[in-house]
């Protein structure tokens, strides 16, 4: 489990293509990684995944066909930024929200512009996800804990301060681009209250 607050960039630094659709990356990172045990879980641009080899200055998770079809790890090149967080610790500072690295699906950058100091960005979301996105809510995109400003449709806008922008992938995003969508877990639940309450079992 993850709360969304990014503790690291990193960068892919090489990309494996393995057997049956799986593959293998590494990836660079400043933590102390005599800290992290094989097998540990790290979320990467949102997606929780296992250490399974260390280097002194970077680690290697392997990544299943099914996985790839489902986030935007598919799209990832040797020099992506990756946006990095370490799993909760018992009695560790809530800062975001509940993200328990489990992609629901892939939203696409529509629009970027100034406002203010900060920069208000603008995804359209899947069909079947849309519906748990809504204003004030919470979402985690590739990783960041963010809170929704507005919602139009399949639209939706957030606002990026400059920390976050310098701290996080936020700062390498063009429209076009593919995100990690993972809804808040209360809005699923709230969902499917209502779902039973229209249609009880």
């Amino acid at each position: 489990m993850f709360t969304g607050i990014i503790t690291d960039l990193g960068q892919v630094e090489a990309v494996v293509p393995a057997s049956e659709g799986d593959s293998w990356f590494r990836i660079s990172t400043s933590y102390d990684l005599s800290e992290v045990e094989i097998g540990a879980s790290i979320a990467c641009s949102g997606c929780c995944l296992t250490v399974v080899e260390k280097g002194e200055n970077s680690f290697a998770v392997d990544v299943s066909g099914e996985t790839l079809s489902k986030t935007n790890l598919g799209d990832w090149e040797v020099g992506r930024r990756i946006n990095l967080e370490r799993s909760l610790k018992v009695g560790d500072e809530l800062g975001g929200h509940l993200v328990y690295g489990h992609v629901d699906g892939v939203a696409e950058i529509v629009g970027s512009e100034p406002e203010g100091g900060s920069t208000r960005w603008r995804f359209r979301a899947p069909v079947e996800l849309a519906r748990f996105i809504a204003p004030k809510g919470s979402v985690a995109l590739d990783g960041v804990s963010l809170t929704v400003n507005e919602v139009e449709g399949r639209e939706f806008g957030v606002n990026i301060i400059p920390h976050t922008t310098a701290v996080t992938s936020f700062g390498s995003y063009q429209v076009g681009d593919r995100v990690n969508l993972e809804i808040d877990v209360l809005a699923r639940y709230v969902a499917r209250l209502r779902e039973e309450e229209s249609s009880p079992l």
